[in-house]
């Protein structure tokens, strides 16, 4: 995902090499949370919450990338989609501080989509309700309504 004109200044001048370095030297071009590879259309089940086909060696996966212990024996065509668009991987901020990478980037990760729409969840609500709460404020404030 792009960052924003307004979050460039955040990221070191040198981010777009950083971010190879984590997503393809680092992470080997998976995903560092569910292994889905970099670049390609993967195999999910239909309400299986995540579970997908690894077709480099053969095996289902679940969420976290660990294989299944009982794999389904019988899939029917119609219990699989295959994803819309291929796996991109971004790098993320596991403490969602752009200003901070960490000693040798341990802070940065490799995610999916899907992961990192996960991992970013609890922060996307919190910003949603502090955006949502200094509206409020605003217009409490500037409203006329308590003089």
């Amino acid at each position: 995902m792009p960052i924003r004109p307004e979050h460039r200044w955040l990221y070191p001048i040198d981010w777009p090499e950083i971010s190879n370095i984590v997503r393809f030297t680092r992470a080997g071009g998976r995903c560092e949370h569910c292994q889905r590879p970099h670049g390609r259309h993967v195999a999910q089940l239909i309400g299986a919450n995540g579970v997908w086909w690894d077709a480099e060696i053969n095996v289902w996966r679940d969420g976290r990338g660990r294989q299944l212990r009982h794999a389904p024996e019988f899939v029917p065509l119609e219990a699989i989609r295959m994803t819309r668009k291929p796996v991109y991987l971004a790098t993320a901020h596991l403490n969602h501080d752009p200003t901070f990478s960490g000693p040798r980037w341990r802070n940065l990760a490799a995610l999916c989509q899907r992961c990192h729409m996960i991992h970013d969840g609890p922060e996307h609500r919190r910003r949603r309700w502090w955006n949502a709460f200094r509206r409020r404020a605003l217009g409490d404030l500037f409203s006329g309504r308590y003089s």
